[in-house]
């Protein structure tokens, strides 16, 4: 491809020169003769130390930002104000093919769920369809290919959607982080509809404020979706008059859900032991609705779903007979079993203390007895959530249990304690596996346990290693 095509639509001009590019690259050591090598952003290093590189392997372009100069004269250098998102542009005008209708889901809590339930739907209905994110890439009900981060990078997202077009996958529901967001991970993808589910204290090691964290996700809305697609957004939440009035700014329709939705509202909830019955407004009309999930969490949960499934298909009413049959997420509120005297385990991804809150809110209206719950703090990130999540936890359970969580370079001792600031009734056991064979010991009839912190997860960072441990598989070892 001619340098002048890789440069349609970006803030970039083509030189006299027009080159044939090769290929395109943000690692050096990928780098091939012919190729553009990007110079990105991501918040770690600065990668201009590796141009020198990149120049040796045969790069014949560099793409890099305003303020780096020029070291050599054999290859073009190309500044760009943004090139993390110029670069993504690029590697659509590369790519070229990408699924025709493709969402994105942002918010603290609720994406993964989310894009599930949306893949599961669009599937039903007989269309070959693909969620992407902290599971991993699912193509239809297939196992998952797991990815590193929730959103990957341009690189990555570009490559998956060029092959699953090739695949005949039209659908595509992608998680996109505040990280992903913010780095233009998903620049150049192009998203019909995008969905917002909540803004809770998440990242503020990255962020540092709410302010910025919510800015980031904002950014979905006001930079990167085209003007003409439509935004699914939470009515209940405190952002959301702003984020309608920079959607509708941005020439985006709004689809409102939630108590306060406007066009998709829920009006009435009744929690049973298998599920919940639910009626809501959907689009002017009133239905009586059967979900086979715990929590209003995921009644939310479902009804951007429903949002976004009906902007992206164009379906409404057909996709309401889909709902009874929806699967819940793995590690997302999972029942797991109940044990011999009679109480359930589930397991929840659960790691912030909006998420801690809600679930436990959610949970206790299903609970017959006694209510119990199981977490830790993950280590080298946001440490003022920890006296907050200890504290949420003792006020709205029965008994609270504090482990080891990922504790990663931080000693797990000192992420307890801080926890335990919150919660000091509570039992400190650092082992996790023994700490979820003891709260399961004293489950009684009627007793529901949540282990939560680590959901899907197959492993355990500590001290910069990754041992195989899964929640899920701990639980049924005990059952």
């Amino acid at each position: 491809m001619k340098l002048s095509q890789l440069l349609q639509n970006t803030s970039l001009s083509c030189p006299e020169t027009d080159v044939e590019i090769n290929g395109l690259s943000s690692d050096s050591r990928d780098v091939r003769a012919g190729f553009l090598f990007a110079v990105l952003d991501n918040g770690v290093t600065n990668g201009a130390q590796y141009i020198p590189l990149a120049v040796q392997a045969g790069a014949s372009v560099i793409l890099a930002p305003e303020n780096e100069q020029n070291s050599t004269d054999c290859v073009i250098f190309l500044n760009s104000k943004n090139p993390n998102k110029d670069f993504g542009i690029m590697l659509k005008n590369y790519y070229q093919a990408q699924p025709q209708n493709i969402a994105a889901i942002t918010g603290t809590n609720g994406k993964t769920s989310i894009a599930d339930f949306v893949r599961q739907m669009i599937f039903a209905l007989g269309n070959n369809a693909a969620s992407m994110g902290t599971l991993g890439l699912i193509k239809n009900n297939q196992a998952p290919l797991p990815f590193n981060n929730t959103t990957p990078g341009a690189m990555t997202i570009h490559k998956t959607l060029h092959g699953l077009k090739q695949e005949g996958f039209e659908y595509l529901i992608m998680e996109t982080s505040s990280h992903g967001i913010c780095q233009y991970r998903i620049s150049g993808v192009d998203f019909k509809v995008a969905g917002f589910t909540n803004l809770t204290q998440d990242h503020l090691d990255f962020h540092k404020t709410m302010q910025n964290y919510y800015e980031a996700k904002k950014l979905l809305f006001t930079e990167i979706m085209p003007k003409g697609s439509t935004a699914v957004l939470n009515a209940d939440i405190q952002v959301f008059d702003d984020l309608q009035k920079a959607c509708l700014t941005a020439g985006h329709k709004v689809i409102s859900y939630g108590h306060k939705g406007k066009d998709i509202q829920v009006l009435q909830e009744e929690p049973l032991n298998n599920g919940q019955n639910i009626k809501i407004n959907y689009f002017g009309k009133n239905y009586d609705l059967f979900v086979p999930l715990a929590g209003d969490f995921q009644v939310m949960n479902i009804l951007c779903a429903l949002g976004i499934t009906s902007a992206l298909t164009g379906q409404k009413e057909e996709l309401l007979s889909l709902i009874p049959n929806i699967k819940g997420a793995k590690g997302r509120l999972q029942y797991i079993g109940t044990t011999a005297k009679g109480g359930a385990v589930y397991v929840d991804y659960a790691h912030t203390p909006d998420a801690i809150e809600n679930i436990l809110k959610s949970m206790r209206s299903h609970t017959l007895n006694k209510l119990h719950i199981l977490f830790g703090c993950g280590g080298d990130r946001d440490r003022t959530k920890r006296p907050i999540m200890g504290k949420i936890a003792q006020d709205l359970a029965d008994f609270v249990y504090i482990t080891d969580d990922n504790p990663r370079t931080e000693i797990p001792e000192n992420i307890r304690q801080e926890i335990m600031v919150g919660c000091p009734k509570a039992l400190n056991i650092a082992d996790r596996e023994k700490a979820i064979a003891l709260a399961m010991n004293n489950l009684e009839k009627g007793d529901i346990l949540l282990v939560a912190g680590k959901g899907h997860e197959t492993g355990q960072y500590i001290n910069g290693k990754i041992l195989p441990f899964n929640d899920e598989d701990v639980v049924k070892k005990y059952l």
